[in-house]
């Protein structure tokens, strides 16, 4: 099975995706604003659970920053083209990738499923990110994307990273590889939305 770029994603997105994304930049614009706080709320929870990991609280703790600085960033955008914070929406994506993580662990095993899956999101992320960078009609918000891209990048690289530092790279790659088996799944049964980053 054809790997995308090099995020190891097994299911690209639906090209229809970026299309339906711009029709209704106002509601793409929201769900990406929550996605940044979301990510921001989920690093904050990683560290509080774990605060005896050093390197895990070290390596966290700036992307609470950047995450939350990236959620202000597209508020500034929605107020530039004078459209509204809409309300927050379930996402489908994410809470199915929840119950990839196993319920009978003992805290510390449970780690490297929470590491895991916020890794996938981030991987997602970044493919959905790198699309609107090439294809959006408007060249300012394909630069801007792209700065989107990059950063969500390095975010899927420090938790895989966590994840092998704490478990070893056989663990780690053995489930990561079902993770994104599980992903591909989701893909699979979510028809595409111009209003979901997911």
């Amino acid at each position: 099975m054809a790997q995308i770029t090099k995020l190891g994603l097994h299911l690209p997105t639906d090209p229809r995706w970026v299309n339906l994304a711009e029709i209704s930049l106002e509601e793409i614009l929201t769900d990406h604003a929550y996605c940044e706080q979301k990510a921001a709320t989920s690093c904050i929870s990683l560290i509080q659970a774990y605060p005896e990991r050093v390197e895990l609280v070290e390596e966290v703790a700036p992307v609470v920053t950047e995450e939350w600085g990236h959620f202000r960033l597209v508020l500034a955008e929605l107020k530039k083209r004078g459209l509204k914070l809409g309300r927050q929406r379930k996402d489908e994506y994410v809470n199915q990738l929840l119950t990839f993580q196993r319920k009978s662990l003992s805290r510390e095993e449970a780690l490297l499923d929470k590491l895991l899956i916020c890794a996938m999101i981030e991987a997602r992320s970044c493919e959905r990110f790198r699309l609107l960078s090439l294809h959006c009609s408007e060249e300012d918000l394909r630069d801007w994307y792209h700065k989107f891209m990059v950063s969500e990048a390095g975010h899927y690289r420090m938790f895989l990273d966590l994840a092998e530092l704490y478990f070893g790279k056989e663990q780690t790659l053995a489930r990561w590889q079902a993770c994104l088996a599980f992903e591909a799944d989701i893909m699979k049964q979510l028809s595409p939305r111009g209003d979901r980053m997911h």
